[in-house]
């Protein structure tokens, strides 16, 4: 029952990066998912991938999995890249690119 600990990236759909300052503890499937036959669902009966946790720290989650005697994987996250423009590069005379439309 592996647990990977990770810091989740933030919500494409939005600006702002509400939750994504938290660490999650969350646990990898042990068996494989099966497809009902009837209705094409997806399910697994390995109920501890429903369980995530949140810690505030990453050494909080460490710490928690060392004492409850969860093997866990940490992932860092990546920095995010941050192209910044302003609006009137579009009319510049010295532009990189040629305006294409």
């Amino acid at each position: 029952m592996l647990a990977k600990i990770y810091r989740p990236a933030r919500n494409a759909m939005q600006s702002g990066a509400a939750k994504s300052q938290e660490w999650m503890l969350e646990f990898e499937s042990e068996t494989p998912r099966t497809v009902d036959p009837l209705m094409g669902w997806i399910s697994n009966a390995d109920t501890n991938t429903q369980v995530r946790m949140t810690f505030e720290t990453r050494e909080e989650a460490i710490d928690f999995a060392r004492r409850q005697g969860i093997p866990f994987q940490v992932t860092e996250p990546r920095p995010a890249k941050r192209v910044i423009k302003s609006y009137a590069e579009n009319f510049s005379a010295v532009r990189r690119r040629q305006w294409t439309h």
